[in-house]
């Protein structure tokens, strides 16, 4: 049973939305989340129902850490819109609506280990890195810049882990090297038991890697597959215009997937 594997949604619900009609469009039945549901974006209330509603299991991100408790070494833009997020919460009318969502974001998890769907491979899911899960970022330089980062990461990993934060779709190995989805044949990258990886999945809400387009991975029992998927960005974008207390440069990145 193949697995679909999200993140990074940011409370954008357009692209969530348009995720998940992808993924019931390739009849995978499974989802799980690795974190950040919300911050930065317009939507985060909705982003959260739907998690909610269709993922098995999500993890907590440093967005969703700062609407439970505080934001952590976060830029202006970043805390402000942390803080309007907490609004949203704060402000539904619906007592039962706001206990449930801040019921749900407080059960999420930091870590969790499973085996790949229908195979023996054990799998391990944070939102940033093994070493620190919820902040650390491993981004493709360190693959030539931060040697004994990456050692120790692969240290704490038995085969595969699945991470997210970054919004820079890729695989990770212990040679070390970093693929990005269009140098993997067919957008896939196939399991091996010579090599150890992570795999970032890339973010639904606020890709990084110059391809405004959604990103997700589908977890198979030999292999994973990148996805993107088209969706209305201006839509979002212009939403965030609209919202003063969120820079319009949250928007425009949007736009050029930056």
């Amino acid at each position: 049973m193949p697995t679909a594997v999200i993140s990074d949604i940011h409370g954008n619900a357009v692209a969530l939305r348009a995720v998940l009609a992808d993924i019931d469009s390739r009849g995978v039945d499974r989802i799980i989340c690795l974190g950040d549901i919300v911050g930065y974006g317009p939507e985060p209330l909705p982003c959260v129902d739907l998690v909610a509603q269709r993922c098995a299991w999500s993890l907590i991100g440093n967005h969703d850490f700062a609407v439970l408790y505080e934001p952590t070494n976060f830029n202006p833009t970043a805390e402000q819109a942390a803080f309007w997020t907490r609004d949203q919460f704060d402000a539904e009318p619906d007592e039962q609506a706001r206990t449930r969502r801040y019921d749900f974001l407080s059960r999420l998890r930091v870590r969790v280990v499973e085996l790949v769907p229908e195979s023996d491979i054990p799998i391990l899911a944070v939102h940033g890195s093994p070493r620190r899960p919820i902040n650390e970022y491993i981004f493709p330089d360190d693959v030539m810049t931060a040697a004994d980062k990456m050692r120790q990461i692969f240290e704490l990993i038995d085969r595969v882990a699945i991470v997210g934060h970054s919004h820079v779709p890729g695989v990770f190995t212990d040679e070390p090297d970093f693929y990005p989805p269009d140098e993997l044949g067919g957008m896939t990258y196939t399991f091996s038991a010579e090599e150890k990886a992570v795999v970032n999945v890339g973010s639904v809400g606020q890709p990084r890697d110059h391809d405004p387009r959604a990103s997700y991975a589908i977890l198979h029992p030999d292999r994973v597959e990148f996805v993107r998927v088209e969706y209305n960005v201006r839509r979002t974008a212009e939403m965030i215009f609209a919202i003063d207390a969120l820079n319009d440069w949250l928007g425009e990145r949007l736009l050029e997937g930056r």
